[in-house]
């Protein structure tokens, strides 16, 4: 059996592609010749269960025989360029604006990826929230699954409460947020 040198170093990249349902997905970055592979439990052991195409990622890696792979990620950035629509479309949110809205703990009700929309309940709140896929998107994510742990920043839209930003529960609770 060939030696492995296991010593993890510190990578900066872009999430290529990654499958919830394949379990699995790619990274690439300068710092590495090859793409880097990102398991579904690396990204459990964060807080996700999917991140968004494009989403920047600081993750250790590990040399192995089949190639790099990521063992931990460190932190995710949504796809760098994204504009976030509020509300009918009419306008966009400016960072700021989504920074000043309190995190709000709630769990995700249902989300259907094909139809870019789903729910998301508040703790200690009786009405749902809606989640658009693209907030999904320029918040890093690219599914969600029922019954998963999120974090929201919430406006009122005019059909009602809408999220703005959706941050895994475990990101959220590292960042004191």
């Amino acid at each position: 059996m060939e030696d492995v040198d296991k010593t993890l170093r510190v990578v900066q990249g872009r999430v290529k592609w990654f499958d919830p349902a394949k379990g699995f997905g790619f990274i690439v970055s300068e710092d590495n010749a090859s793409d880097i592979l990102l398991h579904a439990n690396v990204l459990r052991n964060y807080g996700q269960s999917s991140v968004a195409d494009g989403a920047e990622i600081e993750v250790r890696v590990q040399a192995t025989q089949r190639g790099a792979q990521a063992v931990e990620v460190l932190s995710i950035e949504p796809p760098p360029g994204m504009a976030l629509p509020l509300g009918d479309g009419a306008t966009l949110a400016t960072p700021e604006e989504i920074a000043a809205c309190p995190m709000e703990p709630a769990r995700v009700k249902w989300f259907d990826k094909g139809k870019g929309f789903g729910f998301a309940n508040v703790f200690g709140r009786p009405e749902d929230v809606f989640i658009h896929i693209e907030v999904l998107r320029v918040s890093g994510f690219s599914d969600l699954g029922a019954g998963e742990a999120v974090a929201l920043r919430i406006i009122e839209g005019k059909r009602g409460r809408m999220a703005v930003q959706v941050v895994s529960w475990e990101a959220a609770a590292r960042s004191g947020a």
